[in-house]
């Protein structure tokens, strides 16, 4: 008979995944999780595997509470501007995206892992690329809905635009890091916007 976990998997997941963000993958050691998950380093290994699997759930996790805080915010968007900007906007109120009782770090932990790892490590980056791919079809979505409603112009190049909305949400999620200035960040929401007048 299988033993009952003496601990909430997906909590402690979350404190793992925190604590990577704060300080990357390479200098969080296994003993950095125990303590910062409050459980056995047996009861560890036996739930997330190794360090890389525990990273790369962490990782999986992430995305999870992404796309469902996306999901949650495009719901009272009344245009596909508007819509945009929200994407924009989550980037700078990234605490109230989620649900969860902890606050966590400053910026992104995708745009960390991409940094950090984008050599070594191909299915933590496979993640990377999953959540920007999917962010790049929604913006094309909205662009094209935005046409099609007649709120943007049918000349605009929506699969050039989504690369271009992709590049500058990565941007400001590393400039949400070190600018504590948030009214300098939202002006830089708008003149990205403005792209689409």
């Amino acid at each position: 008979m299988a033993r009952k976990k003496e601990f909430d998997e997906d909590a402690a997941l979350l404190k793992a995944m925190r604590l990577f963000w704060e300080q990357g993958y390479e200098k969080t050691s296994m003993q950095d999780l125990v303590s910062h998950m409050g459980i056995h380093k047996g009861s560890m290994y036996d739930t997330f595997g190794d360090k890389q699997s525990l990273y790369n759930k962490s990782l999986k996790r992430y995305s999870e509470m992404l796309e469902q805080s996306v999901k949650q915010r495009m719901t009272d968007t009344r245009s596909a501007k508007e819509a945009i900007r929200e994407l924009f906007e989550m980037v700078i109120q990234r605490n109230s995206l989620y649900e969860q009782q902890e606050e966590f770090p400053e910026g992104c932990f995708l745009v960390n892992t991409a940094v950090e790892l984008a050599k070594h490590d191909s299915e933590a980056i496979d993640w990377v690329h999953l959540n920007w791919t999917n962010t790049e079809q929604l913006i094309r979505d909205l662009i094209v809905v935005g046409q099609q409603s007649g709120e943007f112009s049918k000349t605009l190049n929506a699969k050039g635009l989504s690369y271009y909305f992709l590049n500058a949400l990565i941007g400001l999620r590393v400039m949400v890091k070190t600018i504590s200035d948030r009214e300098k960040l939202y002006q830089i929401i708008e003149m990205n916007l403005s792209v689409l007048e």
